[in-house]
């Protein structure tokens, strides 16, 4: 398996819009590209899987939520260069809108740390701009 870090290709990777109540469902990165920063969870689609598979496995792993991921509702790329110059990362990203099956909450995998967040308390949090864009621009949860 090759490196992430520094890849020949783009790579793809999913995320899934997910809403219980008046929260949406967050997390917040532990690895890089934007350790530290909260976003919609997700992933990378491994050999196979469709967009669908891949965001509920990667939701599943990340959160322990269970989803039925629906349709794209966003794409976007995630390039980020290194002090030369040098692509580090380059994903594009496919964000779907999903239905919530349930489950409990409990960051794993990727992430540090998981929760509902409503909008009142989105603008406290550290939000990477693609998931603030997707939630405020696109589909006005704000």
């Amino acid at each position: 398996m090759s490196s992430a870090e520094y890849p020949a290709n783009a790579r793809v990777g999913v995320g899934a819009v997910v809403f219980r109540d008046d929260a949406v469902l967050l997390v917040r990165r532990k690895q890089p590209p934007s350790a530290g920063e909260w976003a919609i969870p997700g992933g990378k689609v491994e050999l196979g899987e469709s967009l669908q598979q891949a965001a509920e496995r990667e939701i599943r792993e990340e959160t322990g939520i269970h989803i039925r991921a629906l349709d794209p509702v966003y794409a976007f790329d995630l390039i980020e260069r290194d002090e030369v110059g040098k692509i580090k990362w380059h994903y594009v990203i496919v964000d779907l809108i999903a239905d919530d099956l349930g489950g409990d909450i409990k960051a794993a995998s990727d992430a540090s740390e998981a929760r509902w967040v409503t909008t009142d308390e989105l603008p406290d949090i550290d939000l990477n701009q693609a998931s603030r864009f997707l939630l405020e621009e696109v589909l006005g949860f704000a």
